[in-house]
């Protein structure tokens, strides 16, 4: 429905006003008629599109020459061609009376049409396009429609201190290639223009969250300027005799969050003064929507772009096998060193890498956990920079081990009962089922939640020492069904494996040969210990409720489960559990190829029976397994190789402003 304002109009003197392109006038003829008229008659000049509008049927019947009663019928005007001169159409209401043979009073109103459009990608093409609906609509899925915006989150300008997004300046042209454009496009006589006022503005509920700059009609970087966002609320626009569009660059200044939904709002407003000295009226205003993007994991399914790992001085045999595997994955590998790092190795916890996408534009942006350890300033020293983007969220009520980002992990995508996740559904390790305990920092967990695209899934993993989700799940690419395994750790598989391995006539077999100072057992002294499998029986309670939260919420079957074997011990320290031997599920996956800590097996037929059996469950799909000796490095500090590395990833071909959350 066209919008719509009613102008009041006068027998005693002519009216004159405004008509934008696109609306409609509703004329005020009973307030202006004479006392004793009873009906009317309505003409208009070539340029005007009038319509007598029926009361009790609410249905626009064109205008003709006849007379309308007055008491049952209004008129309503629009106009499709922008004025050349003010006043240059007009309309003329004639009134009669009983004997309707001479008019008893006549009112003009002489009206200007204009164009005042303001003007976004709403199509989602990567280019701003031209319309009259729908604007100030957001709506999701392959047919949705709306603008959206980045959180300028990265950092041009190498000298700058601080993400794009925290300052109010334009330091290079791809600062602004970050940027959603917004057009105001004005049209009709300039007379029109210079006594009406044109007003850009922002909600106060959303000016915190935006930024929009301005040059005029210059491309020199140095005249753009802030004019809206932060404590600016309105900007008045002077449009330029000789160029119709005003261009703005609009930048995101915040993510979705517990207290934002994400989707801002900007107006342009048409006010006038009839006459001096007098208040301002709107008398038109034009809406545009954007959403701003959200932050996107990435899952280990996706092709990775590049490796990160630690290096700590004490770990060169794990850097360098880390090196290898990249190098058969063709991923480029960066190394943060010792004077950086400062012997915190866990990268994987300290940040996780997404990425944020628009139609025009897509980069990563690495997520800070609150963690903020040794490696706290890598992610803004190091990371962060040109279309490199970066985030963090605190935890003022204090971290554990749970804000840590090895308990942040992605799905594939799935579909789930009939509902699709095409980017996969968020993962996140608490204390539940058990009361109390440790939980994921509420102002993480908020963000995560708020994203929307990822709905977020609660696993138990509470019950273990370190309490990460990637202490007992992973994924691997394969070639059928979803496109993908999920890898469980598995005692009840380790059990069943030695002792098929026992039954074989290798019960004196023995476990962690080629460790020094660690002690060696058999697989008859590993199947013997009550104590071990009762706290493993424990282990595999905890991991089969996962299970079947996992199938449930990802939509999976059996057949799309691995387990791996695994066994865990009780922690003296916390009575939680940690890993036994080198935790396999907490692996290196780039492609097909797989980083996974050296179990340190029993030796069975000059192979360790550990290594063997993960190689018979995952090289059928395709997969190359290099095991990695990371016992002392990081096993001991009750950590594996996908704690001490990271992964940034291609992003999903499919966009997330198409599906449906």
């Amino acid at each position: 429905m066209a919008q719509q304002r009613r102008v009041q109009l006068s027998i005693q003197h002519p009216t004159s006003t405004v008509c934008v392109l696109g609306t409609e006038l509703s004329l005020d003829i009973r307030c202006s008629a004479p006392k004793d008229a009873v009906t009317f008659h309505v003409q208009g000049t070539a340029g005007v599109k009038l319509y007598v509008v029926h009361d009790s049927q609410s249905t626009k019947l064109p205008s003709s020459v006849c007379r309308w009663p007055l008491d049952t019928h209004e008129v309503q005007v629009a106009m499709d061609t922008v004025s050349k001169d003010v006043g240059d159409e007009k309309v003329r209401i004639s009134y009669f009376g009983e004997d309707g043979a001479v008019p008893v009073g006549r009112a003009t109103v002489y009206l200007t049409c204009v164009e005042v459009s303001l003007d976004t990608d709403i199509s989602r093409s990567g280019a701003v396009s031209r319309t009259l609906l729908d604007k100030d609509k957001w709506t999701w899925g392959p047919d949705g429609h709306g603008a959206i915006l980045l959180v300028n989150c990265d950092r041009d300008d190498p000298k700058a201190e601080t993400p794009d997004n925290r300052d109010t300046e334009i330091r290079s042209y791809d600062d602004l290639k970050d940027m959603s454009q917004m057009v105001l496009r004005t049209r009709g006589p300039r007379a029109i223009f210079a006594t009406h006022r044109l007003l850009l503005h922002v909600d106060f509920s959303d000016a915190d969250k935006v930024g929009v700059f301005y040059g005029g009609n210059s491309v020199e970087l140095e005249e753009y300027k802030h004019v809206l966002g932060r404590s600016k609320l309105s900007y008045t626009v002077k449009p330029s005799r000789h160029q119709e569009e005003s261009v703005f660059y609009v930048e995101g200044l915040a993510f979705p969050d517990t207290n934002f939904s994400g989707r801002v709002a900007f107006h342009v407003t048409l006010l006038e003064s009839p006459e001096k000295d007098l208040l301002e009226t709107p008398i038109f205003t034009d809406t545009v929507v954007f959403r701003v993007a959200p932050w996107i994991m990435t899952p280990n399914t996706l092709a990775p772009l590049e490796v990160f790992v630690c290096s700590t001085g004490d770990n060169e045999g794990f850097v360098e096998a880390v090196r290898a595997v990249a190098e058969k994955a063709q991923c480029p590998l960066t190394v943060c060193p010792l004077v950086e790092n400062r012997q915190d190795r866990w990268i994987q916890d300290e940040v996780e890498f997404g990425y944020v996408q628009a139609p025009h534009k897509t980069f990563p942006v690495v997520f800070d956990s609150p963690r903020d350890r040794e490696l706290k300033d890598f992610p803004i020293k190091r990371i962060l920079g040109p279309d490199f983007g970066y985030v963090a969220r605190q935890a003022p009520e204090g971290t554990t081990s749970l804000d840590s980002f090895g308990n942040l992990e992605v799905s594939p995508p799935v579909k789930v009962r009939g509902k699709e996740y095409p980017l996969g559904r968020i993962l996140v390790g608490s204390s539940f089922p058990r009361y109390g305990g440790r939980r994921m920092a509420r102002a993480v967990k908020d963000f995560l939640f708020a994203q929307k695209v990822q709905a977020p899934v609660e696993l138990y993993s509470d019950w273990l020492v370190v309490g990460h989700v990637d202490e007992f799940l992973s994924f691997v690419p394969a070639p059928d069904r979803k496109g993908f395994r999920l890898l469980l750790a598995s005692p009840s598989a380790c059990y069943q494996l030695l002792k098929k391995k026992q039954e074989e006539g290798y019960g004196e077999a023995v476990m962690f040969q080629g460790l020094e100072e660690v002690r060696k057992l058999t697989i008859n002294e590993i199947l013997a210990d009550e104590g071990l499998r009762k706290f493993n029986s424990y282990a595999q309670r905890c991991i089969s409720w996962n299970r079947d939260v996992l199938k449930r919420a990802l939509g999976l079957a059996e057949p799309d489960i691995v387990d791996i074997p695994q066994l865990f011990r009780q922690n003296e320290l916390s009575g939680d559990a940690d890993a036994f031997f080198p935790d396999m599920v907490n692996m290196l996956v780039l492609g097909r190829h797989l980083g996974i800590p050296k179990p340190f097996g029993p030796v069975v037929g000059g192979q360790c029976c550990l290594e063997q059996r993960v190689r018979e469950l995952l090289e059928p799909l395709g997969l190359t397994c290099t095991f990695i000796d990371d016992y002392f490095s990081y096993h001991v500090r009750l950590g594996e190789v996908h704690c001490g590395t990271n992964v940034r990833r291609k992003p999903f071909a499919f966009k997330w402003w198409n599906m449906k959350p």
